[in-house]
């Protein structure tokens, strides 16, 4: 088994990124996390999370109150799956972080 762990930052500012973990075993993906992380009051805080925890793929919304809106995620192969984690993060996180900050702030 390889586990690869890398971050991937989605501003020049580097105050947003993306943290992914791979695992592999004989070349083939069996496991994928990937979070979208905001630097918020100088702490690097989780917003959305794509990940295989509980045995099927899905994606948290984190909320700053500590709940979470899970979906699940019907998609062919874990390496599509993973595809489309990245893309959605990448196109979308500062939907996410606007969306979270609203919340923070009521």
């Amino acid at each position: 088994m390889k586990e690869i762990e890398f971050i991937v930052f989605l501003d020049s500012r580097q105050l947003n990124r993306l943290r992914v973990r791979l695992i592999t075993e004989n070349g083939e993906l069996i496991d994928v996390l990937y979070q979208y992380e905001s630097l918020i009051n100088t702490n690097w805080t989780a917003i959305v999370r794509y990940d295989c925890a509980h045995g099927f793929f899905h994606r948290d919304v984190l909320m700053p109150n500590g709940d979470k809106e899970k979906k699940s995620i019907e998609i062919d192969s874990l390496k599509n799956a993973s595809k489309y984690a990245e893309q959605d993060l990448k196109d979308r996180w500062e939907w996410y972080r606007d969306k979270f900050i609203k919340k923070l702030k009521k």
